[in-house]
């Protein structure tokens, strides 16, 4: 008996140490992942940052009303002044004002192609998650071919083809958005399939699922209502991936010159305009590539910690 207290005794302090995932059933599961990724300091302070970069690029241009085509000879490649907070280009064009116009097109493409990118990714995922025979195998391997292309140069060789097109049915701007959003889009689905696809398999086989499916539930209800709201965590994280991967596509097809055309200066464009001033103005550079890295860097803080809080197992 004695010998039986002391090690029970002493199983004690093991057992405390060990962490705790249970979560407290009074607590709503939306407030719990909000609890738990607000304990995630890098992801709270790249909302924060992506906060202000979003509000600059949409509120910026009313508190600076300066027009994106103003040039000015006299200040060509001026250094960052009172004037002109981020400089000038070789024309005189104010930077700052083209960084504010520049970032709604940057963040929209990103946002749209991780739009298209999650739907198509989600809708294939689950229903080759949901298929037993035929569907799923075949889905999968036009996942892995598609996986196996060469993302970039057949981005290139599409947008080359079509870009004349697009610009004839929806304008200039209107043509080469949808494009890029299209395309870029359509490139990047595969890894939220494979996701999506996982988490269904897992999913089908779980009591809840097998008790909605024996009270005579639809296929389609059994997705909607119950499997996809399960599944839909490593979905988000999925997407915010996505949109840093897509803006930095369009910054390289800006930069390569097939993305959009020069008087719409977009972060990627605005450095292919500077790199053949490096050595004089080194700020024109400067400002759109630190607004790239740190969009890209605090999205991809943000799914950290979207990970960590859809996750119960992690310790935070």
């Amino acid at each position: 008996m004695a010998g039986s207290t002391l090690a029970s005794r002493s199983a004690e302090p093991a057992l405390a140490a060990e962490p705790s995932t249970a979560v407290d059933p009074a607590v709503p599961p939306g407030r719990e992942t909000w609890r738990r990724f607000r304990r995630h300091r890098l992801a709270m302070a790249s909302t924060g940052v992506l906060a202000i970069l979003v509000a600059g690029v949409l509120v910026g241009p009313l508190l600076w009303p300066v027009p994106i085509d103003e040039i000015d000879f006299s200040a060509r490649l001026a250094t960052p002044s009172a004037d002109h907070p981020f400089g000038t280009d070789d024309l005189g064009q104010d930077l700052l004002a083209r960084m504010m116009y520049g970032g709604r097109i940057s963040l929209a493409v990103g946002f749209a192609a991780m739009l298209v990118a999650t739907v198509v990714g989600t809708v294939i995922g689950a229903i080759a998650g949901m298929s037993r025979r035929y569907l799923d195998p075949v889905l999968m391997w036009v996942t892995d071919l598609f996986l196996s292309l060469p993302q970039l140069p057949l981005l290139l060789l599409v947008i080359y083809l079509f870009r004349d097109e697009l610009k004839a049915v929806f304008g200039v701007e209107g043509g080469v958005f949808i494009m890029i959003v299209v395309v870029i889009g359509g490139l990047r689905w595969m890894p939220v399939a494979r996701l999506v696809r996982a988490q269904f398999l897992s999913l089908r086989e779980k009591e809840f699922v097998e008790a909605v499916r024996a009270m005579g539930a639809s296929r389609w209800r059994l997705v909607v209502r119950h499997i996809l709201p399960n599944a839909i965590g490593p979905v988000i994280v999925a997407g915010t991936i996505e949109v840093s991967a897509a803006i930095i596509a369009e910054s390289t097809l800006s930069f390569l010159g097939l993305g959009f055309p020069p008087d719409i200066p977009t972060w990627g464009r605005l450095l292919f305009d500077a790199k053949d001033h490096l050595d004089v103005a080194p700020h024109w550079a400067l400002f759109p590539g630190a607004a790239i890295f740190l969009t890209v860097l605090s999205i991809n803080f943000i799914g950290d910690g979207l990970r960590d809080a859809f996750d119960p197992r992690r310790v935070m």
